[in-house]
Order: structure tokens, then sequence, then C-alpha cells
């Protein structure tokens, strides 16, 4: 059964009284509204009216305006330009605009995504060589760079000019750099912060062609550039969404906007791995449609080694083509599920064997079999489902070469600091708090295991180590009409700061009883009654909870996310169950 604490947001009676009148917004909005930190009727309406207006004019991203006009001097003078991008989908996506922009503007373009088993992430030494062979003399690095002071330099070396684009963590010394694009460079005060790769590769698209077409300040774009950006706003959303940036202020503007042009106008590539996910006829698409349908899929990809055809079918034009790419893509994505299955399968095993998972601070799993492109997906769910600190360790074949590590908080622990601690027993590691990667010889682990328990141990209470779930506002199933959650769904798009609101409603009892559903019986179906009213919901990945629940001798109190779910045209109000209990008394 569910052991989570609930935690019910506070809110002002008053304050949220005063916005459901000032704005005419149903009570359970007003109440989201204040939750999230929305206090005058002002800023509530341009919360919900999200409007393009929004976004801020590229020419103030620190570094966007040198970096662009570099780029037209590179395009005057015909060198040749190298865009190097990262392997995910924030990569892809930022690789892909700034190709398609600068062959739109008749440049001498490549690009160059690292192989993620071989290559491991960023700017490396032999890249660059192979680059300045084919005859590139500018590199413009998207999603990576910002730290990577040795490649840089070599590249200076070499004779390269070198652009950096970048959203991560920066660190005490920056690259030389012809321009550094980066929402927080030192000495600048951009309005958004949280831009990732892909969104900051938007605002470098976006100024070229303001240059390009003439403009050189204001949000004006020529006309024979539109249809261009409009499709580049759409990858921009699918790679802000993809790597988990707040959907707040500007972020939130792009994916709610880029969503529409996904939607109505898709790169054909898009288009048909769309068509693949059943989303193409779809009559509007959601930050959780691109989330749990479309990234993965260009993850996989990555992942398994092949993110250059991740690339190639965002930037497409063939029909054949995009269908080909589309399909391997989607089977590389069956490939992946495979994988992971099999790998949690292993990983839950040894936690049955070898720990007891009330007791440990954290888990370190290793094994031979394990694919390095899926370790990180499966740390995270079982960070997720035991909520402590996760290590998965791929080890080397014929153990000739260190092991490769990813880890997932799933709490309060902070992961970079830990692997610092823990930096006698690595080869090397990276990352940030809620996620890190590492390489570790084999003979290492055991100590590694015992030295990352200590830390975490230390680091970490009993109180931080049991899952707390906020739950946003409680109201009867009575309130749970169509209309009230269109109205909640005025609040999208939903993702990391702007999650989908969760409410609570009390003793509710069983209509029918639960049922497993789906491949493998891994989700939950689940109808429930108050009063007179009843409500559908699902549990994805919770097929277990059928029995418990159906076990309980009582009501029940659940937290869930309301939808509205489309089928045969008709729409209705329904629940994701998050959590349950049995009643109060």
């Amino acid at each position: 059964m569910p052991g989570r604490i609930w935690k019910f947001r506070p809110f002002e009676e008053t304050l949220v009284a005063d916005l459901e009148r000032d704005c005419r917004v149903a009570p359970v909005v007003a109440h989201l509204l204040a939750s999230r930190g929305l206090r005058d009727p002002k800023s509530c309406r341009e919360f919900l009216d999200n409007r393009l207006t929004g976004l801020h004019d590229p020419a103030l991203l620190p570094g966007c305006d040198a970096a662009a006009r570099r780029l037209l001097v590179a395009i005057e003078r015909r060198e040749k330009i190298a865009v190097y991008g990262d392997y995910d989908a924030d990569g892809m996506t930022a690789t892909a605009m700034l190709v398609g922009v600068l062959k739109r503007l008749q440049a001498d373009v490549i690009f160059h995504v690292p192989n993620r088993l071989d290559d491991g992430y960023g700017l490396n030494r032999d890249a660059i060589d192979l680059l300045a062979e084919r005859g590139c003399r500018l590199i413009v690095t998207v999603d990576c760079g910002v730290s990577a002071i040795d490649q840089a330099q070599h590249a200076a070396r070499l004779g390269l000019d070198l652009i950096v684009t970048d959203h991560h963590e920066l660190a005490s010394e920056l690259p030389p750099a012809v321009a550094i694009v980066h929402p927080r460079l030192p000495g600048h005060d951009y309005p958004c912060g949280d831009l990732c790769g892909a969104g900051v590769a938007f605002k470098l698209v976006w100024r070229l062609i303001q240059l390009a077409g003439g403009s050189e300040s204001g949000a004006r774009v020529h006309e024979k550039y539109r249809d261009f950006l409009f499709r580049a706003l759409a990858l921009a959303s699918v790679g802000t969404i993809a790597d988990v940036v707040p959907l707040v202020g500007e972020n939130r503007v792009l994916v709610a906007h880029g969503l529409l042009a996904l939607r109505a106008a898709p790169p054909l590539g898009l288009r048909q791995l769309m068509t693949l996910a059943k989303l193409a006829d779809r009559p509007a698409l959601s930050s959780e449609d691109v989330a749990f349908m479309l990234a993965p899929r260009l993850n996989a990809a990555g992942r398994l080694g092949q993110a250059p055809l991740g690339v190639e079918l965002l930037l497409t034009e063939s029909d054949e083509r995009a269908e080909q790419l589309a399909r391997y893509i989607d089977e590389l994505n069956g490939n992946r599920d495979s994988l992971e299955r099999s790998i949690l399968k292993g990983a839950h095993e040894q936690i049955k064997l070898r720990f007891d998972p009330e007791q440990v601070p954290a888990f370190v799993l290793a094994d031979r079999g394990w694919h390095a492109g899926v370790i990180g997906v499966v740390a995270g769910r079982l960070a997720e489902k035991y909520h402590r600190p996760v290590v998965m360790i791929s080890l080397d074949a014929n153990g000739s070469k260190p092991g490769i590590g990813s880890a997932r908080a799933g709490g309060k622990l902070d992961l970079h600091a830990a692997l610092h601690e823990c930096a006698a027993h690595l080869v090397s590691y990276g990352g940030h708090q809620a996620a890190a990667g590492m390489r570790i010889d084999e003979q290492e682990v055991e100590a590694f295991r015992e030295r990352f328990c200590e830390v975490a141990e230390a680091r970490l209470s009993a109180l931080d180590r049991t899952p707390e779930l906020d739950i946003d506002a409680e109201t009867p199933l009575v309130h749970l009409t169509v209309g009230a959650v269109e109205e909640i769904e005025r609040l999208a798009p939903f993702g990391q700061g702007n999650p989908r609101p969760i409410l609570c409603t009390r003793r509710v009892e069983l209509a029918e009883p639960p049922r497993r559903i789906g491949g493998g019986e891994r989700h939950l179906a689940i109808r429930l009654k108050q009063h007179q009213s009843q409500i559908r919901g699902v549990a994805f990945g919770k097929g277990e909870w059928a029995d418990e629940i159906a076990a309980v001798d009582g009501p029940l109190d659940v937290a869930y996310r309301p939808v509205i779910n489309e089928f045969a045209g008709r729409r209705s109000a329904e629940i994701h169950l998050v959590d349950w209990r049995p009643a109060e008394r």
C-alpha cells in the first residue's frame, strides 16, 4: 500500500475569493493560481492568456547578437560551419534548428553529434580534429560546450573559431570563444535563466532571421522567414519539454505556442513520428503527449547510439526518408523499452537478494549485461519507487575498461556533492543535484558503494527518505465536471515548475471492482463514486494496486490529477490516480 506523506498546500481564503471574483474563474482555479504565487488579477490574466508577446527579443540573450553576426560573416565568406550538438532530444532539436536556418541562409554547413556510448558528452578533441580535416573554419556548439576549456583551446590552436550555445552550469572559467550564448552568463540579467539548449538555439535562429531580414531590433521577422520560424518554434517546444526545464515565464510561452505549431505544421519527420505514436489526429497536443510519446522516441535514438539519425529525421524534406527514419527510430524505442524492462527486472532481483530496502540509505547496483544508454532511465524509476538515491553501473564486458554509471537522486540528496565526496573511487564524474554520471573501475565498485552509502546516510534523515505528496486542493467528485477540468487546463502547459495540479477527494467508494489493464496488466483501471457522482480513473504502472484497493474495508481518500479524456468524439472528465489510502475516520 502507498506510504507517502500528504502535504496540503497552504492558502489564503481571502486571496482565493478575491481572485475568483476579479478573474471570473472557478474556485479551484483561483486556488491553483494563488498556489503558483500569482496574487493579483493582472498577473493571473497574463498567466492564463499566455500570449506570444511574452517571448523576449533574442537580442537580449547574452552573446546572441555577437554569435548571429559572426555566423552571417561566415555565410558571406563561404566558410564551412559545423554545428556540434548533443545526443538527447534537447540537443537533436537544437541541432536541427540551427542547421536548418543556416541551410535556409545558403550556408556551407554540416553537423556532428557524438556517440553517447563511445564519445561521451560534449566536445571532444578527436571530433574537433575531424571537423578541421573536413575544412570547417567555425564550430557552433548547441546544448554543450560551456565547460569545455581544454577542447576550446585545442580548437583555437587549430585555427578554428568557436561559438558556444549552452544552458548548463557555468564553471569558474569560460572557454575561449568568439561568442558564448548562455542565459545566465555573468554580468547579464536575462529574464529567463532556465532556457534549455533548444530554447537558446531558437533565440539564435530568431536573431539570425532578424538580421538576415534587415531588422536590427524588435521582434519583426521578414515574411519569407516566418514559416521557418514557426516550425523552429515547434522543435523548440519539443526540446524544452524533453529537457524538463521549468515551464514558467518564457519557457511556458514557448511551449504553449510551440505545441500549436507542432499540431499545425510539424517538420516532416516529426509528423511521421507523431503518426506512429498515434498523435497525428489529436485535435490538440499537450506537453504530456510530447514528454511521454515523442521525446522518448527521440531519446531512444541517442541512448542507442543513433542520434545523428534523429537529427536527420528532423531535417529531411523527403517523404520516403522521413517515413523510413521514423519507423527505424520507433523500432529503436521498442528496443529501448525491452532493454529497460530487462535491466529493471535484474535490478529488482539484486535489491531483493542483497539489500533491505527499508534499511539502506542508497542503492549502488552493477552488472555486465546492462546497456549503458538505458541505465539512467532505470535508475530514475528505482529512485522514484524507493525514494532514495540509486546508482546503476554498466560494467565492461571483459573488465578492461571503466564501467559507466548513472545516478538519480530520488529525493533530497545533492548527487554532485555526494559524488565529490566519493571522488577517490571514481575515474571521473559530472552532473548536477538530481542526476549525474560517472566512470568507475570495476575493482572500486564495492568501496564506492560503501562510501556512497555513508554519505547518503549522513546527509539524509529517515524523513528525507519518506516520499511526500504535495496536494493543491481538496474537492468533491461532483465538482469534477468537463467545464471545471477545462478551466484547470488553462494553466497548461504543465511540467517542471508548473505541474499538473494534484487534487484530493476524501471518503470515496468503489463503484465496481478495480481491474488490471494493459500489456502485462501493468496499469490500474478504477471507477469511484461519492454520493450520486461517479468518475473513471487510471493509474499507469500501478496494476498491483488493484488487489490492495479491493482488500480495503471501507471508503478511500484519493489523490489524483484531473484530465479530459476524448474518445469517439466525446469528452469526459477523468482522473489519473496518484496515491490513495484508507479514509481517515
